[in-house]
């Protein structure tokens, strides 16, 4: 009986330990405040996050998963989690902000994670940061196999120069969005012309582009803007990002499911201005129900009439950028005023349609508080004002009366003011008399 039930605790302990792997808590690490002495000697991809916060507890089994992928690898990088509230001073000191916060430490440097919350996209950016800054192609062959592999490629061509030192400067800036590869020129495709070298090049779209100083500028917000390509499916991170760079944005709404002969025609004919029409506009595309976005300011454009064909999108975008197309939105006070009225009024909406019992309380109580208020207001006792007014000129009248004192105090005032008289009276009549004798 004893060894029996010796047999279920050891099988109920494996199943809890199974089970406890099975959910990546235990490739994931609980850091705490030693966590700060001791980080420097690995590559540390850590989540910052507050027990309450409902985001943090949606991450936790993707991270759980992250923790499980990094291991399976043999990624040497440690994935751990830190209470930021508990260990505050911390957090602090890395820059967190809000919750949660995602962060691969390597060395002195901190790199902030701002892309989707899966765990493939996670993933992917610890690989990279974690890597060699510039990654080398020795050979076509790894060029093919890396190009396959990314949509968009940054590669620095040439040796020793200036601009290979600003190209590591900015790859250190931005590893967190794209990854930076050298190469000779022999390794590059045959069909690649490089006016001169050294080059830095961009691999995107079917094509390829080379950045020119003169024409395209500062170096950094050149891979800015290219880091996207031409056509792509956006999603709030990327249209976050996007914003970054100033650009107009042209945004397509559809249904990537829908394969109907409308969808098709307008994606393609977008697809085709994005490729063809590059130089001419400088903006990101993407599919059906246009909408061009200036992000700098909140505008947007929508089109006067049906697209039809290529030259419908063209004129579209040469009438934003000449100054004819109507922009709606912005920034300005009317409309802020506007976008509050609007997020106001869909709040109370959308509250009364999900629970009209807590719509009516949330929203009820303070109106009723204050009509009462103001019902008391309005039928205050208009006399009240007058009897006040009266008891105080009474109190003032006795005042006054009190500061002169009592009728018998005043009496004896006089009756001694009279009976000092009579006493110099008597002192006169005394000197006359010594006089006449």
């Amino acid at each position: 009986m004893a060894a029996a039930a010796g047999r279920r605790w050891w099988w109920f302990l494996w199943a809890a330990v199974l089970a406890h792997v099975a959910s990546g808590a235990g490739f994931v690490v609980d850091l705490d405040e030693s966590f700060k002495e001791n980080r420097k000697d690995d590559i540390w991809l850590v989540d910052f996050y507050a027990p309450w916060c409902g985001h943090c507890k949606k991450l936790e089994p993707v991270w759980n998963e992250v923790g499980i992928e990094m291991e399976r690898m043999g990624s040497p990088v440690k994935v751990g989690k830190m209470d930021a509230t508990s260990f505050s001073s911390i957090a602090s000191e890395f820059g967190v902000r809000g919750y949660p916060t995602i962060k691969l430490l390597k060395g002195d440097l901190a790199y902030n994670y701002r892309g989707p919350r899966t765990k493939d996209d996670i993933v992917e950016f610890a690989n990279r940061v974690a890597g060699p800054l510039i990654r080398p192609l020795p050979s076509q062959h790894m060029f093919e196999h890396v190009q396959k592999r990314h949509r968009v490629l940054f590669v620095y061509v040439g040796g020793e120069s200036p601009l290979k030192e600003k190209y590591i400067d900015v790859a250190s800036e931005l590893i967190v969005y794209t990854y930076f590869f050298s190469a000779s020129e022999n390794v590059l495709p045959k069909y690649v012309t490089l006016p001169e070298l050294p080059a830095v090049v961009v691999f995107k779209d079917g094509t390829y582009f080379v950045y020119d100083e003169y024409e395209d500028g500062d170096l950094s917000s050149w891979i800015n803007r290219e880091r996207f390509q031409g056509y792509l499916n956006v999603d709030g991170f990327t249209l976050y990002e996007l914003g970054d760079t100033g650009k107009l944005v042209a945004i397509a709404v559809i249904d990537d499911k829908n394969s109907s002969v409308e969808h098709t025609r307008l994606k393609s004919i977008i697809q085709e201005v994005a490729r063809d029409y590059r130089d001419n506009f400088h903006s990101e595309l993407t599919i059906p129900t246009i909408v061009v976005l200036n992000t700098s300011n909140q505008q947007y454009f929508l089109p006067d009439r049906h697209i039809e064909n290529t030259k419908d999108m063209v004129k579209f975008i040469n009438n934003i950028l000449d100054g004819t197309a109507e922009a709606q939105g912005g920034d300005g006070l009317l409309q802020r005023i506007k976008r509050v009225i609007y997020d106001a009024k869909s709040t109370v909406m959308s509250v009364f349609k999900s629970s009209p019992l807590l719509g009516c309380f949330l929203f009820g109580l303070p109106l009723g508080v204050i009509s009462i208020m103001c019902y008391g207001i309005c039928t205050a006792d208009p006399d009240g004002g007058v009897d006040e007014h009266e008891t105080a000129k009474k109190e003032s009248s006795d005042r006054e009366l009190t500061d002169e004192g009592t009728e018998e105090e005043q009496e004896e005032g006089k009756n001694g003011r009279d009976t000092e008289l009579s006493d110099d009276e008597l002192q006169q009549k005394d000197l006359m008399e010594k006089k006449k004798d």
